[in-house]
């Protein structure tokens, strides 16, 4: 599961309505959504403040902390509900925080019912995760401040990596049907969503528990075939050793599946990758990264990679960073690694914590240059980008892109609208991203889609 911890006050709402802080995943952002409208829905107003948390790394955790406190201080007035992983593996530390008023367990969070009885003392206690057998669909149509939309397929993780207490905040795998998953962008798209993000905390081990056993890769093929309208779907964080032989024939021959893969990869070295409890050892990354782009030459690869974990060493860590050029790898979310208790990783001997942000600092430096060559072999060309301001998007690839003037003088310019797609030439490249011009005449109106 990639887990980006996000700014707190992404997410939240206007004014008028209940306001949410976000930290993590995509599938915490889709969460919050669906939260919103259901705590809405329930006639909740502006004077309830919703934490949706993270457990990923201790920084996540401190975050959320912090936006509490200061959401209290700013707000004494407000009642604050607090969710998430972070919430649900240790509730009793998070109802302690100042303002907090409940804590919502991960399973009752989508749960109409939660809302509806929120004001019934103990209306909603944290239950075990671990009992979980089904995920429901939640029909969210409405992403705030957001030119893409994402949709829930999978929801819970069976693997049991070393480092990792997901398991514990959101349960056992489980999926959501197709049809559902298909009701859901089609709703989207009649919104006005030109592109929709697949997630969940480990969707390559989407289908099992289903009817049929679809794998993901038959998901995506009957997603795009039953909704030929919509442009662009994207695909969260894949496990590389997991992906199924249909996702694969998609990677090939399927334009609207965007050529841009994030993988769960976490290191280099095959030692640590073990100790890790990892599926995969690094010729498999490789293998993996050699075969997509031998289908697909223009693909663009992110990855997950942890610096710092118990008893790696320098040797170790130089394995990680000749992976992100031998791969050929792009956008990088590095992590120092942070202690999780009660995790086995946590046992194992600690590298002092000096030592992991000083290797993360230098495996981010690495990202960076390895971005800044990829813009820069992308000058010249015309990308198709969605707009989520007037003046930048994101391409194909996932590469951030900003308009400029012609002749590149300064930022500006309208593009187009908000969660539009519009042709636009790359005429220059940055640390951050792409400069681009509007496409030439003739270039600038996106062709029909089949």
């Amino acid at each position: 599961m990639s887990a980006a911890v996000r700014n707190p006050g992404d997410g939240e709402a206007p004014a008028s309505g209940v306001r949410l802080l976000t930290f993590g995943c995509r599938l915490n952002t889709y969460e919050s959504e669906a939260m919103r409208a259901l705590a809405t829905t329930a006639g909740h107003g502006a004077d309830t403040i919703v934490v949706n948390t993270c457990a990923v790394t201790g920084e996540a955790e401190r975050q959320a902390r912090q936006a509490i406190r200061k959401a209290h201080r700013e707000n004494p007035g407000a009642r604050i509900l607090v969710t998430g992983c972070a919430a649900q593996i240790r509730p009793a530390d998070w109802a302690a925080l100042p303002g907090v008023v409940r804590v919502i367990g991960n399973a009752d969070k989508l749960k109409p019912e939660t809302w509806a009885t929120l004001d019934a003392p103990d209306s909603v206690p944290v239950g075990d995760i671990m009992a979980a057998r089904e995920t429901a669909a939640h029909l969210v149509t409405e992403f705030a401040g957001r030119a893409r939309a994402f949709v829930q397929v999978q929801q819970g993780c069976d693997h049991r990596c070393t480092f990792c207490v997901i398991p514990f905040g959101r349960g056992p795998s489980r999926s959501v049907p197709v049809g559902a998953v298909v009701e859901q962008v089609r709703a989207l798209v009649a919104a006005g969503y030109r592109e929709v993000v697949l997630t969940g905390v480990d969707i390559t081990s989407y289908g099992p528990d289903l009817p049929g056993r679809p794998s993901l890769g038959q998901l995506c093929r009957r997603l795009l075939r039953l909704v030929p309208e919509l442009p662009r779907l994207r695909l969260s964080s894949l496990d590389p050793v997991e992906v199924d032989e249909e996702l694969w024939r998609l990677i090939a021959e399927e334009p609207r599946l965007m050529p841009h893969l994030h993988l769960s990869l976490q290191h280099g070295a095959d030692l640590i990758l073990k100790r890790m409890k990892r599926r995969h050892l690094r010729a498999d990354a490789l293998a993996f990264t050699r075969r997509a782009r031998s289908l697909r030459p223009e693909i663009a690869f992110g990855a997950d990679l942890i610096a710092g974990f118990p008893t790696e060493t320098e040797d170790h860590f130089a394995q990680t960073l000749d992976l992100v050029e031998e791969a050929g790898l792009t956008f990088l979310h590095v992590f120092p690694y942070s202690e999780r208790p009660g995790t086995p990783a946590a046992r194992m001997p600690q590298l002092p914590k000096a030592v992991r942000r000083e290797r993360a600092a230098r495996l981010r430096e690495a990202g960076v240059r390895a971005a800044r060559r990829f813009y820069e072999a992308r000058v010249g060309r015309v990308e198709t980008v969605l707009l989520e301001r007037d003046d930048r998007g994101h391409t194909e690839q996932f590469a951030p892109i900003r308009l400029v003037p012609s002749g590149g003088a300064a930022a500006g310019g309208a593009a187009g609208a908000p969660g539009e797609l519009r042709r636009l030439r790359v005429v220059a490249a940055a640390d951050d991203g792409l400069l681009a011009e509007a496409a030439v005449q003739g270039e600038g109106e996106v062709a029909e889609w089949r």
